[in-house]
């Protein structure tokens, strides 16, 4: 039996310790490295004590102690630490060893070090790893992308690792080439921030227009998780609520309301301008966080600016069964926009992604995780080529079912001065996607006006334009006709 490890992992944070754990208890052998050493020494006689876990004082003393093909994994922060550490790891390794970064690293620098390590005749890996400290523990969501031939060397040790949905099926699949590992799970985080907007939105509007307690929300948001809303988001909702300070008072209504967050929101909402693809609903859960952000600015605000005082007088039981719509409805929105921004990128990268797989490896260890995401799976399985998840029978069944309680919930927030942007961007794009005529004919008119931008006509084949000399002052000289 060789006393050389199946793995190593640089980077002995929350998320790389409790991976190092992960693997060893699925009877793998892990060398460890750290840049400060000392955590090596900490982790070896704290947590990793008695286990197969190899500690490590240098990236050649690490390299050194790997079978071949070395598999060295990076989970360091993202940014030029990984380049860095790259260029310093290329000199100890050889031709087939592997590279692979499990940080939140942007897809186009995964592009790009896919190429150059490749150049170098290594293989690299950008993968995504979901689930935060407990996944990374008990078993993540894990998103592999980058050079194909490396997939069969860490596949055995990922997808032991990877948490396993009902028939024992792991969360963890091949996603496709350089960055698309990478750009699944931003796709993910942006759904993410968008699910976290969505819930805080219910949240806002039974606190403040149906004034109800966190014990009252807690025993909502319980039995939403036991329905069709089931998921990990809901779930820890649920717990929040229900948590208590040590004067016995809820835990959530003593913390300040200004959310943090660390880009990926926002670069799934920069990819999805970059691509055209109308992803309204995380771009507003991510605008709502930099408005979170400003807090000494509204707290001003609020001072001068008014608007109605929240007030229903309605059936209470009945509208908090129309926010459980909205809430729903409007998550069928957001995935339907994470997949329409997939697809756009698979086209433009020449990636040929597993739309049901992707569902499937949501499905457990991620912070996603949701029963609802089976049936996306269900609705590829059914028709590998749909356009839109809107226009899947169960999908659409449930917006129809949904669309009074949803509409109901935007009219009220909006008379009640209670600000709903992703539940009601959800809505606009929902209204906007089934309209057969936009108003667009207009502002394309517009800008032939004042730019002789050109338009197409109805009654004519499309890909012929027009210019008209609205004033009579202009020329017959149209601008050249092109799309951003």
């Amino acid at each position: 039996m060789s006393n050389l490890s199946d793995i190593g992992l640089i980077g002995l944070a929350v998320m790389g310790e409790n991976l190092v754990l992960n693997m060893e208890s699925k009877g793998f052998k892990v060398s460890v490295f750290n840049r400060s050493t000392q955590k090596v020494d900490d982790f070896l006689s704290g947590r990793a004590k008695g286990k197969n876990i190899i500690g490590t004082h240098s990236v050649k003393e690490l390299i050194g102690s790997l079978e071949r093909p070395r598999k060295v994994m990076l989970m360091i922060k993202a940014g030029n630490a990984v380049d860095e550490m790259i260029n310093t790891l290329l000199p100890y390794l050889e031709k087939g060893d592997i590279i692979i970064d499990g940080g939140n690293t942007h897809f186009p620098d995964t592009n790009r070090r896919t190429a150059f390590v490749e150049s170098k005749g290594l293989l690299y890996i950008g993968t995504g790893v979901s689930g935060g400290e407990e996944g990374a523990l008990l078993g993540p969501s894990i998103m592999p992308g980058g050079s194909k031939a490396a997939w069969q060397f860490v596949k055995p040790i990922f997808q032991a690792i990877a948490a396993k949905v009902e028939d024992g099926t792991p969360c963890c699949d091949w996603v496709g080439e350089n960055g698309a590992g990478h750009f699944v799970k931003m796709v993910h985080n942006g759904i993410e921030y968008g699910d976290m907007q969505l819930i805080t939105e219910a949240y806002q509007i039974m606190r403040d227009l149906l004034h109800l307690t966190a014990d009252d929300m807690h025993t909502i948001f319980k039995e939403w998780n036991e329905s069709e809303l089931d998921s990990y988001l809901i779930e820890i909702t649920r717990d929040i609520l229900a948590y208590k300070d040590s004067d016995g008072k809820p835990l959530v209504d003593k913390i300040l309301d200004t959310a943090g967050q660390k880009g990926t929101g926002k670069w799934t909402a920069v990819t999805a301008l970059d691509l055209g693809i109308p992803l309204t609903l995380i771009g507003e859960a991510v605008f709502s966080r930099c408005l979170s952000a400003i807090k000494s600015e509204r707290v001003e605000a609020s001072k001068i600016l008014h608007g109605p005082v929240p007030k229903y007088s309605g059936d209470k039981v009945k509208f908090i069964n129309h926010i459980k719509d909205a809430l729903y409805a409007s998550k069928i929105v957001s995935y339907a926009q994470g997949y329409e921004l997939m697809k756009a990128a698979a086209e433009e990268y020449k990636w040929k992604l597993n739309y049901g797989g992707i569902a499937l490896m949501w499905r457990g260890g991620c912070i996603i995780r949701s029963a609802f995401l089976g049936k996306i799976k269900e609705a590829y399985d059914h028709n590998p080529s749909i356009t839109n998840l809107l226009l899947d029978p169960f999908f659409n069944d449930k917006i129809e079912k949904a669309q009074s309680g949803w509409r109901n919930v935007v009219s009220e927030a909006a008379m009640n001065g209670i600000a709903v942007p992703a539940i009601s961007s959800a809505l606009g794009y929902f209204d906007g996607y089934r309209c057969e005529k936009l108003p667009a004919n207009l502002l394309q008119a517009q800008r032939d006006y004042f730019g002789a931008h050109t338009y197409e006509r109805i009654d004519k084949p499309r890909g012929e334009f027009f210019h008209t000399n609205w004033t009579g002052r202009g020329g017959k000289t149209a601008s050249s006709t092109y799309n951003v």
